[in-house]
Protein backbone atom coordinates (compact mmCIF):
# COMPACT_ATOMS: atom_id res chain seq x y z
CA UNK A 1 0.00 0.00 0.00
CA UNK A 2 2.91 2.34 0.72
CA UNK A 3 4.23 1.95 -2.85
CA UNK A 4 0.84 2.72 -4.44
CA UNK A 5 0.18 5.70 -2.17
CA UNK A 6 3.68 7.09 -2.80
CA UNK A 7 3.35 6.66 -6.56
CA UNK A 8 -0.18 8.09 -6.82
CA UNK A 9 0.05 10.75 -4.10
CA UNK A 10 -3.45 9.94 -2.97
CA UNK A 11 -4.81 7.38 -0.52
CA UNK A 12 -8.18 7.15 -2.29
CA UNK A 13 -6.63 6.44 -5.70
CA UNK A 14 -4.28 3.92 -4.09
CA UNK A 15 -7.28 2.17 -2.55
CA UNK A 16 -9.06 2.04 -5.94
CA UNK A 17 -5.98 0.53 -7.59
CA UNK A 18 -5.59 -2.07 -4.85
CA UNK A 19 -9.28 -2.91 -4.65
CA UNK A 20 -9.69 -1.85 -1.02
CA UNK A 21 -10.95 1.15 0.95
CA UNK A 22 -9.33 4.48 1.69
CA UNK A 23 -9.66 3.74 5.39
CA UNK A 24 -7.72 0.47 4.98
CA UNK A 25 -4.91 2.27 3.17
CA UNK A 26 -4.76 4.99 5.85
CA UNK A 27 -4.65 2.35 8.59
CA UNK A 28 -1.84 0.38 6.95
CA UNK A 29 0.20 3.54 6.36
CA UNK A 30 -0.29 4.45 10.03
CA UNK A 31 0.96 1.00 11.08
CA UNK A 32 4.06 1.41 8.88
CA UNK A 33 4.75 4.87 10.28
CA UNK A 34 4.47 3.54 13.84
CA UNK A 35 7.01 0.86 13.05
CA UNK A 36 9.36 3.36 11.42
CA UNK A 37 8.83 5.85 14.22
CA UNK A 38 8.28 8.84 11.94
CA UNK A 39 5.65 10.14 9.48
CA UNK A 40 6.09 9.15 5.84
CA UNK A 41 3.30 11.26 4.33
CA UNK A 42 2.07 14.80 4.82
CA UNK A 43 -1.31 16.14 3.74
CA UNK A 44 -1.30 18.34 0.65
CA UNK A 45 -4.65 19.64 -0.56
CA UNK A 46 -6.81 16.63 -1.38
CA UNK A 47 -3.81 14.36 -1.64
CA UNK A 48 -0.62 13.54 0.18
CA UNK A 49 3.08 14.00 -0.41
CA UNK A 50 6.08 12.13 0.88
CA UNK A 51 8.09 13.49 3.76
CA UNK A 52 11.89 13.53 3.50
CA UNK A 53 12.01 10.09 5.11
CA UNK A 54 9.26 8.86 2.79
CA UNK A 55 11.23 10.13 -0.22
CA UNK A 56 14.24 8.19 1.03
CA UNK A 57 12.31 4.94 1.42
CA UNK A 58 10.03 5.09 -1.65
CA UNK A 59 12.66 4.30 -4.36
CA UNK A 60 13.87 1.27 -2.44
CA UNK A 61 10.32 -0.04 -2.05
CA UNK A 62 9.61 0.51 -5.75
CA UNK A 63 12.84 -1.27 -6.67
CA UNK A 64 11.92 -4.20 -4.46
CA UNK A 65 8.53 -4.57 -6.17
CA UNK A 66 10.17 -4.39 -9.61
CA UNK A 67 12.64 -7.12 -8.68
CA UNK A 68 9.82 -9.25 -7.30
CA UNK A 69 7.82 -8.79 -10.51
CA UNK A 70 10.89 -9.64 -12.58
CA UNK A 71 11.46 -12.79 -10.52
CA UNK A 72 7.89 -13.97 -11.13
CA UNK A 73 8.19 -13.25 -14.88
CA UNK A 74 11.43 -15.21 -15.00
CA UNK A 75 9.84 -18.08 -13.11
CA UNK A 76 7.02 -18.22 -15.66
CA UNK A 77 9.36 -18.07 -18.65
CA UNK A 78 11.81 -20.60 -17.19
CA UNK A 79 9.13 -23.25 -16.77
CA UNK A 80 10.68 -26.22 -18.58
CA UNK A 81 7.37 -28.07 -18.70
CA UNK A 82 5.72 -25.59 -21.10
CA UNK A 83 6.88 -24.08 -24.41
CA UNK A 84 4.81 -21.26 -25.88
CA UNK A 85 5.48 -20.42 -29.53
CA UNK A 86 4.07 -17.38 -31.33
CA UNK A 87 3.87 -17.48 -35.13
CA UNK A 88 2.17 -15.37 -37.82
CA UNK A 89 -1.04 -16.70 -39.35
CA UNK A 90 0.31 -17.92 -42.71
CA UNK A 91 3.33 -19.69 -41.21
CA UNK A 92 1.31 -21.14 -38.33
CA UNK A 93 -1.61 -22.35 -40.46
CA UNK A 94 0.19 -23.58 -43.57
CA UNK A 95 3.44 -24.92 -42.16
CA UNK A 96 3.83 -25.17 -38.40
CA UNK A 97 0.44 -26.47 -37.26
CA UNK A 98 0.70 -29.67 -39.34
CA UNK A 99 4.21 -30.43 -38.08
CA UNK A 100 4.45 -29.26 -34.48
CA UNK A 101 2.77 -32.47 -33.35
CA UNK A 102 5.97 -34.31 -34.34
CA UNK A 103 7.93 -32.10 -31.96
CA UNK A 104 5.41 -32.81 -29.21
CA UNK A 105 5.80 -36.56 -29.77
CA UNK A 106 9.59 -36.23 -29.63
CA UNK A 107 9.30 -34.29 -26.36
CA UNK A 108 6.37 -35.87 -24.45
CA UNK A 109 7.63 -34.21 -21.27
CA UNK A 110 6.97 -30.77 -22.76
CA UNK A 111 3.56 -29.17 -23.27
CA UNK A 112 3.59 -27.08 -26.45
CA UNK A 113 1.27 -24.13 -26.95
CA UNK A 114 0.99 -22.34 -30.32
CA UNK A 115 -0.30 -18.77 -30.42
CA UNK A 116 -1.15 -17.25 -33.80
CA UNK A 117 -0.28 -13.56 -33.99
CA UNK A 118 1.30 -11.11 -36.40
CA UNK A 119 1.88 -8.50 -33.69
CA UNK A 120 5.23 -7.75 -32.11
CA UNK A 121 5.92 -9.97 -29.13
CA UNK A 122 6.52 -8.44 -25.69
CA UNK A 123 8.90 -11.01 -24.26
CA UNK A 124 9.24 -9.16 -20.96
CA UNK A 125 5.67 -10.16 -20.09
CA UNK A 126 6.86 -13.75 -19.80
CA UNK A 127 3.99 -15.26 -21.83
CA UNK A 128 5.91 -16.21 -25.00
CA UNK A 129 9.12 -18.26 -25.10
CA UNK A 130 9.98 -17.96 -28.79
CA UNK A 131 8.43 -16.21 -31.78
CA UNK A 132 8.61 -16.65 -35.53
CA UNK A 133 8.40 -13.36 -37.34
CA UNK A 134 9.01 -11.88 -40.78
CA UNK A 135 11.53 -9.04 -41.01
CA UNK A 136 14.34 -7.82 -43.32
CA UNK A 137 16.92 -8.35 -40.56
CA UNK A 138 17.15 -9.53 -36.95
CA UNK A 139 15.74 -7.33 -34.18
CA UNK A 140 18.27 -5.52 -31.99
CA UNK A 141 18.50 -6.95 -28.49
CA UNK A 142 17.15 -10.39 -29.40
CA UNK A 143 18.71 -13.67 -30.42
CA UNK A 144 17.62 -14.44 -33.99
CA UNK A 145 18.06 -17.57 -36.10
CA UNK A 146 17.52 -17.25 -39.83
CA UNK A 147 14.84 -19.70 -40.93
CA UNK A 148 14.19 -18.94 -44.59
CA UNK A 149 13.54 -16.33 -47.20
CA UNK A 150 10.05 -15.78 -48.59
CA UNK A 151 10.10 -16.78 -52.27
CA UNK A 152 6.87 -16.21 -54.17
CA UNK A 153 5.62 -17.31 -57.56
CA UNK A 154 2.30 -18.02 -59.30
CA UNK A 155 0.82 -21.41 -58.39
CA UNK A 156 -2.28 -23.06 -59.81
CA UNK A 157 -4.14 -26.37 -59.77
CA UNK A 158 -3.47 -28.86 -62.58
CA UNK A 159 -7.23 -28.91 -63.22
CA UNK A 160 -7.28 -25.19 -64.01
CA UNK A 161 -4.26 -25.43 -66.30
CA UNK A 162 -5.71 -28.44 -68.14
CA UNK A 163 -8.86 -26.45 -68.94
CA UNK A 164 -6.86 -23.78 -70.78
CA UNK A 165 -4.35 -23.73 -73.62
CA UNK A 166 -0.75 -24.61 -72.64
CA UNK A 167 0.78 -21.96 -70.39
CA UNK A 168 4.22 -21.35 -71.84
CA UNK A 169 4.71 -17.60 -71.46
CA UNK A 170 3.86 -14.93 -68.92
CA UNK A 171 1.21 -13.59 -71.32
CA UNK A 172 -0.38 -17.06 -71.34
CA UNK A 173 -0.36 -17.01 -67.55
CA UNK A 174 -1.96 -13.57 -67.35
CA UNK A 175 -4.76 -14.74 -69.63
CA UNK A 176 -5.89 -17.15 -66.90
CA UNK A 177 -8.21 -16.14 -64.04
CA UNK A 178 -6.09 -14.50 -61.33
CA UNK A 179 -6.81 -14.50 -57.62
CA UNK A 180 -6.30 -11.15 -55.89
CA UNK A 181 -4.55 -9.58 -58.93
CA UNK A 182 -4.38 -6.29 -57.10
CA UNK A 183 -2.31 -7.90 -54.33
CA UNK A 184 1.20 -6.49 -53.89
CA UNK A 185 2.81 -9.86 -54.54
CA UNK A 186 1.44 -9.94 -58.11
CA UNK A 187 2.87 -6.47 -58.72
CA UNK A 188 6.27 -7.39 -57.26
CA UNK A 189 6.46 -10.68 -59.15
CA UNK A 190 5.64 -9.03 -62.48
CA UNK A 191 8.15 -6.26 -61.83
CA UNK A 192 10.78 -8.87 -60.96
CA UNK A 193 10.30 -11.05 -64.05
CA UNK A 194 9.23 -8.41 -66.57
CA UNK A 195 10.58 -5.18 -65.18
CA UNK A 196 7.12 -3.68 -65.63
CA UNK A 197 3.60 -3.75 -64.26
CA UNK A 198 0.49 -5.03 -66.00
CA UNK A 199 -3.07 -3.92 -65.57
CA UNK A 200 -5.41 -5.56 -63.10
CA UNK A 201 -8.34 -7.49 -64.63
CA UNK A 202 -11.59 -5.52 -64.19
CA UNK A 203 -13.45 -8.48 -62.67
CA UNK A 204 -11.55 -10.73 -60.30
CA UNK A 205 -11.71 -12.50 -56.96
CA UNK A 206 -10.05 -10.53 -54.15
CA UNK A 207 -9.08 -12.52 -51.06
CA UNK A 208 -7.62 -11.03 -47.91
CA UNK A 209 -4.98 -13.59 -46.96
CA UNK A 210 -2.46 -16.05 -48.37
CA UNK A 211 -4.35 -18.85 -46.66
CA UNK A 212 -7.57 -18.03 -48.52
CA UNK A 213 -5.78 -17.46 -51.81
CA UNK A 214 -3.98 -20.80 -51.60
CA UNK A 215 -7.16 -22.71 -50.81
CA UNK A 216 -8.95 -21.02 -53.71
CA UNK A 217 -6.07 -21.90 -56.04
CA UNK A 218 -6.21 -25.57 -54.95
CA UNK A 219 -9.95 -25.53 -55.69
CA UNK A 220 -9.19 -24.37 -59.25
CA UNK A 221 -10.66 -20.88 -59.00
CA UNK A 222 -7.60 -19.11 -60.36
CA UNK A 223 -3.85 -18.56 -60.23
CA UNK A 224 -2.46 -17.19 -56.95
CA UNK A 225 0.94 -15.74 -56.15
CA UNK A 226 2.04 -17.74 -53.11
CA UNK A 227 5.17 -18.57 -51.15
CA UNK A 228 5.90 -22.21 -52.13
CA UNK A 229 7.42 -23.27 -48.77
CA UNK A 230 4.10 -22.46 -47.13
CA UNK A 231 2.33 -24.72 -49.65
CA UNK A 232 4.96 -27.43 -49.98
CA UNK A 233 2.55 -30.23 -49.05
CA UNK A 234 0.10 -29.15 -51.77
CA UNK A 235 2.99 -29.03 -54.25
CA UNK A 236 4.30 -32.43 -53.17
CA UNK A 237 0.84 -33.99 -53.58
CA UNK A 238 0.24 -32.38 -56.97
CA UNK A 239 -2.55 -30.06 -55.83
CA UNK A 240 -0.57 -27.02 -56.91
CA UNK A 241 1.97 -26.62 -59.71
CA UNK A 242 4.24 -23.79 -60.84
CA UNK A 243 3.31 -22.94 -64.45
CA UNK A 244 6.12 -20.41 -64.98
CA UNK A 245 9.48 -21.25 -63.40
CA UNK A 246 10.27 -17.75 -62.23
CA UNK A 247 10.60 -16.82 -58.56
CA UNK A 248 10.82 -13.47 -56.80
CA UNK A 249 11.66 -12.80 -53.14
CA UNK A 250 9.88 -10.74 -50.53
CA UNK A 251 12.00 -8.23 -48.62
CA UNK A 252 11.27 -10.02 -45.34
CA UNK A 253 12.66 -13.35 -44.19
CA UNK A 254 11.37 -15.58 -41.42
CA UNK A 255 13.36 -15.56 -38.16
CA UNK A 256 13.13 -17.44 -34.89
CA UNK A 257 13.56 -14.80 -32.18
CA UNK A 258 13.84 -14.96 -28.40
CA UNK A 259 15.59 -13.11 -25.53
CA UNK A 260 19.28 -13.92 -25.11
CA UNK A 261 18.83 -15.42 -21.64
CA UNK A 262 16.45 -18.05 -23.02
CA UNK A 263 19.07 -19.45 -25.38
CA UNK A 264 20.32 -21.59 -22.48
CA UNK A 265 16.90 -23.13 -21.83
CA UNK A 266 16.66 -26.76 -22.87
CA UNK A 267 13.17 -26.37 -24.29
CA UNK A 268 14.19 -23.43 -26.50
CA UNK A 269 17.34 -25.20 -27.70
CA UNK A 270 15.31 -28.34 -28.48
CA UNK A 271 12.67 -26.42 -30.45
CA UNK A 272 15.32 -24.47 -32.37
CA UNK A 273 17.15 -27.66 -33.38
CA UNK A 274 13.92 -29.38 -34.42
CA UNK A 275 12.60 -26.37 -36.35
CA UNK A 276 15.76 -25.86 -38.42
CA UNK A 277 15.98 -29.57 -39.26
CA UNK A 278 12.25 -29.81 -40.11
CA UNK A 279 12.44 -26.77 -42.39
CA UNK A 280 15.38 -28.23 -44.30
CA UNK A 281 13.63 -31.61 -44.64
CA UNK A 282 10.33 -30.10 -45.78
CA UNK A 283 11.99 -28.11 -48.58
CA UNK A 284 13.81 -31.15 -49.99
CA UNK A 285 16.57 -29.82 -52.29
CA UNK A 286 15.24 -26.27 -51.89
CA UNK A 287 14.24 -25.60 -55.52
CA UNK A 288 12.95 -22.14 -54.66
CA UNK A 289 16.06 -20.96 -52.81
CA UNK A 290 14.21 -20.39 -49.55
CA UNK A 291 17.11 -21.55 -47.38
CA UNK A 292 19.63 -19.23 -49.05
CA UNK A 293 20.29 -16.40 -46.63
CA UNK A 294 19.83 -13.01 -48.34
CA UNK A 295 23.20 -11.39 -49.10
CA UNK A 296 22.18 -8.08 -47.54
CA UNK A 297 21.69 -9.66 -44.11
Amino acid sequence: MFEAAARLGNFTRAAEELGTTQAAVSYQIKVIEERVGAPLFARKGRGVELTELGQLIAPQVTSAFEKLDEAFRAARSDNEAMLTVSAPSTFATNWLSSRIGAFQLARPDLAVRLRVSDALTEFDRGEIDVAIRGAPAPWPGLEADFLMRMPFTPLASPTLLAAHPPVETIDDLLALPRLSPGDGWWRLWLESVLGEQRGVPPASVQLESQVLQGQAAIAGHGVAVLSPPMWQLAIDTGQLVQPIKRVAYWRNSFWLVYPAHRKRQRKVAAFRTWLLAELAASLHDDPFGALVRPPAV
